[in-house]
């Protein structure tokens, strides 16, 4: 047999008692509710002070958030006190040397004042407080804070109440340490986006500014990156005596990783070509300075050519890269080099080739986001293809992207597409 009377079967004051535990019991369903989908830490915080001041009829409530580099306690909400002015949010208390919320967050235990005016470790905030309690706030053993709340009446929390609180505390807990999760996992997700654009500006800014002017010739480039870092690259070198350096690169990988390692590549090849190095010379010293310094299972394929306006020459090297296509006397060709492995794998040699451009050549480098760009029958956009776009007269670096980019509708660039268009 139960041993509560049913309330039908209770009169007097142990009635009206009962009907204030239910309407307590109430309070703390509707607050437990309230707060339970609450992910913003502020606004979670800001309700459940407020509910419980205004629900339990308090002076104020509080909740401090632990701050462990510290050792302390931060006042994150205060509801109802007037006093607080001085110590609004922000206020922070050492744990274990004061006030109630301190003792508290160092025992781990709640500590009940019926009467502040007798309680040791009671610091003053609001003059009508008569009563106080403050309860610890843990997850899986681990402090999170302590909420504290007080009266103006003497003895103003009941046992009953007193486990209620405790109660609606654990659940609490719980939505703070979810909340403060959520925020936390926001603020890094917000530096790594501010980290990511920042390397993406960067590298942006290590890309050609403007095509070269050289008389006879029209260059351009273009490079499109399939996610917020690329590890595609190319640029122009001025060299000696009217010559210029084309060079275009593609970084095994990719994000932050493969971005560091093709800005240390420029870096090292910017230096080595304007040595007066040919492209095989180029390469072979470049690979043996990435076999020392780069990481293992890091590589880079790179098509280095060195265009002489005067003689209407190209001269190249690969390194494990695409074949540079050209188009001449109506047809286009890839031109195969003989010796060639990709940068940093291990010791290698690199053949050069020097093709003649004659009015109306053409010459594309491009990395393999072109070639393999998938449509959404997971069909690849292929070498013929390129073959066959270059040979329109109109054809363009821009042209080219754009064709790509319609063969891949839907789908969108899986990788990182990066061309260089020489015409004669």
């Amino acid at each position: 047999m139960s041993s509560a009377a049913p309330l039908a079967n209770v009169s007097g004051p142990a009635r009206l008692l009962q009907i204030d535990q239910v309407e307590d019991l109430l309070k703390l369903q509707r607050t437990a509710q309230r707060i339970s989908s609450i992910l913003d830490l502020d606004e979670l915080i800001e309700k459940v002070v407020t509910d419980i001041a205004h629900s339990f009829g308090c002076v104020d409530a509080d909740i401090y958030l632990h701050n462990p580099e510290r050792g302390e306690l931060v006042l994150a909400s205060a509801c109802g006190c007037s006093g607080c002015d001085a110590h609004g949010p922000g206020h922070s208390l050492k744990i274990g040397k004061e006030g109630m919320v301190g003792h508290v967050a160092a025992t781990g235990k709640m500590r009940y004042a019926p009467d502040v005016r007798l309680d040791p470790y009671y610091i003053g905030c609001e003059e009508a407080t008569r009563s106080e309690v403050a309860i610890p706030l843990h997850v899986g053993g681990e402090l999170v804070g302590v909420f504290s709340t007080s009266h103006h009446e003497l003895d103003a929390f009941p046992p009953e109440q007193l486990r209620l609180l405790q109660a609606l505390c654990r659940d609490v807990a719980i939505a703070v340490n979810n909340a403060r999760r959520f925020r936390d996992e926001q603020h890094r997700h917000a530096q790594m986006d501010r980290e990511t654009q920042e390397g993406r500006a960067m590298q942006q800014s290590l890309l050609p500014k403007s095509s070269p002017y050289i008389p006879g010739f029209a260059i351009s480039g273009l490079s499109v990156p399939a996610g917020p870092m690329s590890g595609d690259w190319y640029d122009f070198i001025p060299l000696d005596g009217g010559r210029w350096g084309l060079v275009l690169a593609d970084v095994a990988g990719k994000g932050t990783a493969a971005a560091l390692l093709m800005s240390a590549t420029r870096g090292m090849l910017r230096s080595l070509a304007e040595a007066h190095c040919s492209p095989g010379e180029v390469l072979n010293k470049l690979n043996r300075l990435m076999v020392e310094d780069f990481p293992a299972g890091r590589f880079v394929t790179m098509v280095y050519a060195v265009l002489d306006p005067g003689r209407r020459k190209l001269l190249f090297a690969s390194a494990g890269h695409l074949q540079p296509l050209l188009v001449a006397g109506g047809e286009a060709r890839f031109v195969e080099t003989q010796r060639g492995i990709p940068l940093g794998i291990g010791a290698g040699d690199y053949s050069e080739i020097e093709i003649d451009l004659p009015p109306g050549a053409r010459v594309v480098l491009y990395s393999d986001g072109i070639t393999e760009a998938e449509n959404a029958a997971e069909e690849e956009y292929g070498a013929a293809r390129l073959q066959s776009h270059v040979l329109q007269p109109e054809a363009s670096a821009e042209g080219i992207l754009a064709d790509v980019r319609a063969f891949a509708n839907g789908t969108g660039l899986r990788d990182d597409a990066t061309v260089i268009f020489v015409r004669a």
